[in-house]
Formats: structure tokens, sequence, C-alpha cells
């Protein structure tokens, strides 16, 4: 015990030294790999999708000791990051410093709120990170396989941990809102299946390698039946009963993040967490309603141009009616939208120097969760996995999605928007691997609404109803800044909500409403798109402006990506650095 005892002083000592005579990088150096194995151990899922072997086996801890847990380590983390002199730093580890920093005041804060007692929303639940966990993962041998289903066989613990953190928001009236749990409930109790083998789930054990033996393939197929219907769908039927029952029961009636209890610091930091930046509430609904003026004023030109008789209303009306802006069959939809894709694919080389590798696909959003999913989304593929990158494009309900929308869908989704950034983010060299799958909303969503203007100069709109889509999809995102303040801070009913939105652009009903619950679920993250993009288009125009005939888009465009995420105020800094450099 003694000798135990005097080998830990030494340890302990030893490390203490070496920590004084580390120079500034290094000590930066040793923090970001200490946190990088923390974040490999905290969330399987990340290691996962990095290609790193070793958790595929289970699913995140969510308990009050895991949060715990983390809180304490993320505040140590800061402890020594504050301790290390930034100004003895290169520009590159001051980034790095400075990047690490944000992420790491935001998710203490996040655990300081306890934000896991509500969490799921109308576009992402805790259901969906499970299910998709493994997908898109290379699953080559046998061990693969073992692995998975340990992970199928873990939805029942982690599930239960989730259900007891909505609990506590329950006792501490921190709950979704009525109208939102009556849209995901159906979600998850459609993926309750009776026979195992029609779960998306079980899809991996009809498709296992060929060098597989015929006895390993009969065993692990009967053990992943097995374990479905024993485990994970019971633990499924579980979620879907509670959402149906004690959680609805305990919904709210009210909509407004500021109304639940510490509201006003919740919206506050859901704010800051998506626009990346500190604001105020009432500032941002100010610059929604000023962005609703101007681009409605650009609409309403357009249906002059056109040559149509008759208002916005009546125009909207037709857009939404004709059946000539629909497809018939969700194969006409898909295969719209990959042509429009590879018509921008050709146009790229013009508008960047650097391009990624990584590949991507278009995919119908999962049956299970399209009726109340969002138009489209994005979803980066696994470092080192089985599949591109996804743009998820819903076929449901085809009334619902006009074809004079798909262009600027698609530069939004897939490229140059979220794809092309993404991969690109996954592709950095020379960079810790935080940053390779970082996503910070303001500069992820306002870059992809940043490319559906850029569709112009790429000559991708060819008629005045796609460009009528373009400027509805702005209306949109502008509604948003409006919208999410006003349900959130000044207490602005549903019914308001839908009725803004559907009186300012030409979305389908079914995509209003869709959108507004979305709003509802989701505080703050609505707001990323419209600031992010306005900073964007600022820095271009600053850079023009400065540079002249000097200024160069390629140039520009690789410079703005070419570090990955950012919050707003480092990529102001950064760009303007690049056009000091360049003047």
């Amino acid at each position: 015990m003694i000798r135990t005892l005097f080998l830990l002083i030494c340890l302990l000592f030893s490390f203490h030294s070496t920590s004084v005579n580390a120079t500034p990088a290094q000590q930066l150096q040793r923090v970001i790999d200490d946190h990088w194995q923390y974040s490999l151990k905290e969330s399987p899922i990340l290691a996962g999708r990095m290609g790193i072997a070793g958790s595929n086996h289970r699913l995140p801890g969510v308990a009050g000791t895991d949060r715990q847990r983390r809180l304490a380590a993320e505040r140590e983390f800061l402890a020594r990051l504050n301790a290390i002199d930034t100004g003895a730093l290169t520009p590159a580890d001051r980034t790095n410093h400075a990047l690490l920093t944000w992420v790491l005041k935001n998710s203490v804060r996040d655990n300081e709120l306890f934000l896991d007692r509500i969490p799921l929303n109308t576009f992402y639940t805790f259901v969906s990170a499970a299910n998709n966990a493994s997908k898109g993962l290379a699953m080559p041998t046998v061990k693969d396989y073992e692995d998975y289903l340990k992970r199928l066989a873990d939805f029942d613990r982690y599930f239960n941990e989730n259900i007891a953190n909505m609990r506590e928001g329950i006792k501490t009236g921190f709950v979704l809102p009525r109208i939102v749990v009556t849209g995901i409930a159906p979600t998850v109790r459609a993926q309750v299946y009776k026979n195992p083998e029609d779960s998306s789930l079980y899809q991996p054990f009809t498709q296992m390698p060929a060098n597989f033996s015929a006895k390993d393939k009969a065993r692990l197929a009967a053990a992943g039946k097995k374990v479905l219907r024993e485990k994970t769908l019971p633990a499924l039927a579980r979620v879907a009963d509670f959402l149906e029952g004690e959680y609805l029961n305990a919904a709210t009636d009210t909509l407004g993040a500021e109304q639940l209890p510490d509201g006003k610091a919740y919206y506050r930091h859901a704010i800051e967490t998506y626009v990346t930046q500190a604001m105020d509430p009432d500032d941002i609904h100010q610059t929604g309603l000023a962005e609703v003026k101007r681009i409605r004023a650009e609409m309403d030109a357009l249906i002059k141009q056109s040559g149509f008789k008759g208002d916005f209303k009546a125009f909207t009306h037709f857009l939404r009616t004709d059946p000539q802006f629909y497809a018939k069959t969700p194969e006409e939809l898909l295969m719209r939208a990959a042509y429009i894709a590879k018509r921008v694919d050709y146009q790229l080389p013009a508008f960047f120097g650097h391009l990624p590798r990584t590949p991507y696909g278009i995919v119908p959003v999962p049956k299970e969760i399209a009726p109340n999913y969002t138009t489209a989304s994005y979803n980066p593929p696994a470092i080192g996995g089985t599949h591109g990158g996804a743009y998820w494009l819903n076929t449901y309900d085809l009334s619902q999605r006009p074809l004079y929308e798909l262009p600027a869908l698609t530069l939004h989704e897939a490229v140059p928007g979220h794809h092309l950034q993404g991969a690109l983010s996954q592709e950095l060299e020379n960079v810790p691997n935080f940053r390779k799958n970082l996503y910070l909303s303001a500069f992820g969503e306002g870059w992809a609404l940043y490319t559906e203007r850029l569709g112009k100069e790429m000559d991708i709109y060819d008629t005045p109803y796609e460009h009528f889509g373009r400027l509805s999809y702005e209306m949109w995102r502008a509604c948003r800044l409006v919208i999410d303040t006003g349900i959130h801070s000044q207490g602005w009913s549903r019914e308001q909500a839908l009725a803004f939105l559907a009186d300012n652009t030409a979305l389908s009903e079914g995509n209003v409403r869709a959108e507004v619950d979305r709003y509802i679920s989701w505080p703050g993250q609505a707001l990323s798109y419209k600031m992010g993009e306005i900073k964007i288009r600022e820095l271009r125009a600053r850079a023009e402006k400065a540079l002249g005939d000097k200024f160069d888009l390629r140039e520009f465009h690789d410079t703005l990506l070419s570090d990955g995420a950012l919050p707003l105020v480092m990529l102001e800094a950064k760009m303007d650095a690049y056009i000091q450099s360049n003047k």
C-alpha cells in the first residue's frame, strides 16, 4: 500500500513537473489529445463515425452520473485551457484553442441547464440517434456483427435513461408542448414491428459479407431476430407508450421556451448555441422583419415580370395547386433532384478551387419518419464507412413537394451546400480530429443558404417559378427569425406563426405545419440559417469592395471553408485577415 502511494505521488509530481516545463503549444496539444480521447469514450457514436473501432457495441450513457462526470471533466478541460498563454501560440494553435474553448463552454452550459430533460424534437430524437448509430458503418467481420448485436441490446438501457431524464423534466415542468408530442409519438410507434425482419434495424443481417460461413450467417441472423424481438423492439414500444401516455399528459399547452422554468436563460443559451454568438431576441426579430420586407419586394417584382395576372396570394395559390409543379411518383421527384445535382456538379470548378473527394447520393427519407419529417436534410458519411453523404429527400405526400423548390433545396442540402462544406471539413489535414466533424449551425446553415443565392450565378434556375422558389426559400429563412423569436420570447401562438409563414412564402400547407412545429420543438436552431447567411454575404461584399479587381471568388470560397466550421466572430476575424493580406 505504501509503495503504491509512493508511486502515485511520483507520477503526479512527474505530471506536474512536465506540465510546468511544457511550452504553451505542448500544453494545448495535451489538452486537445486528452479531450479527444475523452470524447471518444463518452460518445461511442462519434467514435464509429470517425472510423475508430472499439465502441460500436454500445450507445452513450445519459444517466445523471454521466452528466455529472461530463460536467466535472469539461470544467477541468476549460481550466487547463485558461491556464495556457495564448499569446505564445501560433495563429493555427490559437484557432484550435478558441474553438475547443467555445465547444467546451457550450457543452458545460448544456449540462448546467440539464437539457437532456428534452432529448427530442420533430427533427431529431434519441430514438433516431440509436437507430442511425450503426448505419453506414463498415461491418466486414463477424466481430462487427457481434458488436452490432450488443448495440441493439443496449437500446433498452439507453432508452430507459432517456425516459428517466424526461421524467425529471415532468417533475420540473421542463417538457415539450403538447402539439409537438402528438406529432413525434406516431413516428416512434411506426417503428414498433411484430416481425423483427420488418424493422430496418434487421437489414444488416440480410446483407452479410459473402465470405461469412453459412453457419455464422445463420447464427447471426437468428441472434438478430432474438435481440430485436426481446430487447430492441420492446424498448421502442416502451418509448411509444411513454410518449402517448405519461409524457403527453404532462406536456405543456404553452409553446415558448421562455415560458419554461428558467426559460429566459434557456432561450438565450439556445441563441448562442445556434447563432454562435450572444444576441438579443428583439434585435433578431427586427432583423427578420426587415429581411421579410426586402425579400417580399423582390417577390412582387418577379411576379410582375413573369406576366402572371394576379397578386401575391393568387400567385402562391397557383404554385400550390397547379399539377404541373408536382411529381407524380417518388421516383420522378428523386430523378429531378438528381438531374439538378449533376448540373451543379458540372459548374463547381468555376466557383471552387478545392473540391472534396467524398461522393454523395440522393436518398428518400425513411418511411417511418417521413410523415412528420421536414422537406429534406443532409446526413454526413462515416469516415471509412460504406456510404457517401446522403441528401435525404422527403417523398411522402407528393402534393406537398413542389418541383419549383428543388433547385434551391438541392443546392442547399447537397452541393455546394452541406455536402461540399461538410466533406471538406472531414478531409481537413493538419487539424485536430475534433474539428473534422465539428458542426456549428450558423456556419453550416448560413453557408448552405448562401449557396442557394450562388445558384443564380451558376445559372441553375431556369424558370420564373424556380427563381420564385429560391426567393420563397430565402423568405422562409427570414420568416424563421420572426417566428422563432415570436414564439419563444414574444408569446406568439401557433396559428399566428402558421399564418405568417403561409402568407409570406410559397411553401405548401404541409410544409408550413411541419416547419412551425419544428421551430416550436427546437428553440433557436431556426435562427442560424439567416444570421449565418447575412454574415457570409456581408463578408463577401466587404472583400469585393476592398479588393476590387483583385477579388477572386474561388479563392474567397476556398478561404472561407478552409478551416471547417467556425463561430461567426472567428469567421469574421479570419476573413478580415484574408482581405488585409490580399490588399
